[in-house]
């Protein structure tokens, strides 16, 4: 901790970037409208550095008697203006909701397929802090530069983690126990089924595509073994369709494993009605182990992530931050895959 002598004062951080001191006072205080992202980010960077004050985002909150925490969720095209119909995102609302009332706050919630919505709506709260789910990793960065409420990403990725936090999952590990589980099931033709190729749902094929790799080096006549790429539409009419024009390479494959169990579910409904018997003629498994993925008949063998605990950390770092204490910023929790009866052992015996 500095002394009163030592204490850098504001003056100095204006002098040495060549700005006024108001400009300095205001970017300490939030006030940034007409102050440019660029000389916002330099005057952040100096105060930090000059240990101003330890964190820009701690002081604020500790400074703020606000016992709103607003939790803003991406309204992506996906769920077609249904969001909060979705299961994951439900299931993460409950226990975040309750976990925030455990703590002394209150929840307000928002859903907004636009970043810069959160802004205008921090804008008019006084908010203690945020927590994102979904949006990327440029919308976390995007928002940072533009105001200064804490806040922590309960569902998203991002390879470097500045000036927020993230909540996560081992995503790469929950691809490659499942990945294991397959195998040693005796399913070596594999197709990985998501909306997209990239940040949760690629290090999930990751981790497949590595439990597959180690397969083949460590099996002999195993060299047929593979993990393929199924990319869906976005728009559940058009997946319908898709389905069926996807027939051969589906029926190609003994497993069928999808980046979330809702697409699971959706698939595994789309191919008994087409006559197929799961997991007779083929094996589904999805990825989170949202409530449904029991109510389903076979019940879905899927990668468990626990909201709990999730929902727990999210409050403990806000808490951390608040109080000035140091926290981890990139937090991956572990998953682990919980069996039903969606799989077929297919092990040949010698």
């Amino acid at each position: 901790m500095k002394s009163e002598k030592e204490r850098v004062r504001i003056a100095d951080i204006a002098e040495e970037l060549g700005v006024s001191t108001a400009t300095v006072s205001n970017v300490i205080h939030g006030k940034t409208k007409k102050i440019s992202d660029r000389t916002v980010r330099k005057v952040q960077q100096l105060l930090e550095e000059r240990q101003y004050i330890p964190s820009m985002a701690g002081i604020l909150l500790a400074q703020n008697d606000s016992k709103i925490i607003c939790v803003v969720i991406n309204d992506h095209e996906k769920y077609e203006k249904r969001v909060l119909q979705d299961a994951f995102v439900v299931g993460s609302i409950d226990y975040l909701a309750e976990v925030i009332e455990q703590t002394g706050f209150f929840m307000m919630l928002k859903k907004t397929d636009n970043i810069q919505d959160i802004v205008r709506y921090a804008s008019m709260w006084n908010m203690a802090g945020l927590v994102l789910i979904g949006f990327c990793e440029q919308d976390y960065e995007d928002l940072r530069d533009r105001m200064h409420i804490p806040f922590v990403v309960y569902d998203g990725f991002a390879k470097e983690v500045d000036r927020y936090a993230i909540i996560g999952i081992d995503d790469f590990a929950g691809g490659y126990q499942m990945g294991n589980y397959l195998l040693q099931m005796g399913h070596e033709k594999i197709l990985f089924a998501a909306d997209n190729d990239e940040s949760m749902d690629h290090e999930r094929y990751l981790g497949l595509q590595q439990a597959v790799k180690e397969h083949i080096e460590k099996e002999s006549g195993a060299d047929g073994a593979e993990a393929n790429f199924l990319l869906l539409p976005m728009q559940k009419e058009e997946r319908m369709l898709f389905y069926q024009n996807h027939m051969d390479m589906i029926k190609s494959h003994t497993a069928l494993f999808c980046a979330s169990d809702a697409y699971a579910i959706e698939l595994m409904n789309y191919l008994i009605d087409v006559g197929m018997k799961i997991p007779e003629d083929i094996s589904i498994v999805g990825f989170d182990d949202i409530p449904d993925s029991t109510i389903v008949r076979p019940r879905l063998t899927t990668v468990r992530q626990d909201m709990k605990q999730r929902a727990r950390m999210t409050m403990e770092v806000l808490s951390a931050w608040r109080d000035g204490t140091p926290f981890e910023k990139n937090i991956r929790l572990p998953v682990n895959v919980v069996e039903r009866d969606s799989v077929k052992n297919i092990q040949k015996h010698s």
